[in-house]
This record gives structure tokens, C-alpha cells and sequence, in this order.
């Protein structure tokens, strides 16, 4: 999708992350000479149009107390991946779910979905739920755990 001069300043502008303050859209506007409104009208449209996927805070886990983050990948029959892997992305533990294709015979997972325990017991409990919730319908499973904070970064545009 095409972006306008506005989308594109507001982009150079946040591409680092909303300022830290407790008016961010209003910073943004002052600092590009805009209204606040024209500021959320705009990230409005491009997340609508798919040019911005989502704003969110991403929380830095380890800094949390959270050392236990486990991307834990299921084997679920074809026929309940969808259903049931709504019903996990619900779990209030669950900070991500997706679906993706399996790479048989080396990767015969479909559904991922990532927690995060401040203890590996607590991280344990919570894929014994997942595993509960899907029953039978998963056939099997392994638990990734995170070893090292990779950088997440967004869209970056030059100005």
C-alpha cells in the first residue's frame, strides 16, 4: 500500500517506538507540527491497510523475572489446529499463537505458542495446561526455551 508524506513521518518518527510519556500521540504530533487526532487518524488507516501491523508494548521478559520463555510447538491433527489453537491463543498465559506448516518428516509441528515462567516449574505448569486443553487432538510436542534476548525491531524508513 502506498503511504503518504504524513504516514511517512510518522513512521520516521515512532519507527524507534512511541516516546514514553503519558500523552504519546500528542508528543508525536508536536514534534511533526500535527494534531494528535491527525496522528491517530493516520496509524488508524495504516494499520487498516496492513502498512502497520500492530502497536504494542513489548515487554523485555528477563527484566520481568520471566527467565523460563518457552516457544512450545504442537503436533495437533489438521481438522482442530484452528479451533483449538484459538482456544490456546486465549490463555491468559499465552503471549503469542500461530499456526504454521509442517516440514515433514523433520519438523512435524503446526501450532507454536509462547509462555513465559519466572520459574521452569511455573513455565511447566502452564504447558500441562496447553497439553490438557488439547488432549488428544496433539500427538505430540517439545518446549523451546529462549537462550539468549534477540532485538525486535520494526519497520525502519530513511528520511
Amino acid at each position: 500500500m502506498p503511504i503518504d508524506e504524513i504516514d511517512r513521518k510518522i513512521i520516521q518518527a515512532t519507527q524507534a517506538g512511541l516516546p514514553l510519556v503519558s500523552e504519546p500521540y500528542q508528543a508525536v504530533a508536536e514534534q511533526l507540527g500535527l494534531s494528535a487526532q491527525t496522528v491517530m487518524l493516520h496509524l488508524a488507516e495504516m494499520q487498516q491497510t496492513g502498512v502497520v501491523r500492530r502497536i504494542a508494548a513489548v515487554p523485555n521478559h528477563y527484566k520481568l523475572g520471566y527467565r523460563f520463555n518457552g516457544m512450545t510447538v504442537w503436533d495437533v491433527e489438521d481438522g482442530y489446529v484452528d479451533d483449538l489453537g484459538q482456544k490456546v491463543a486465549m490463555l491468559p498465559f499465552v503471549s503469542h499463537c500461530y499456526q504454521r506448516p509442517r516440514h515433514l518428516p523433520e519438523w512435524p509441528y503446526n501450532l507454536f505458542a509462547m509462555v513465559h515462567g519466572k520459574t521452569e516449574q511455573d513455565a511447566g505448569k502452564q504447558v500441562a495446561i496447553i497439553a490438557e486443553l488439547l488432549g488428544a487432538q496433539a500427538r505430540n510436542h517439545e518446549v523451546l526455551y529462549s537462550t539468549k534476548i534477540l532485538k525486535k525491531t520494526g519497520l525502519r524508513i530513511g528520511g
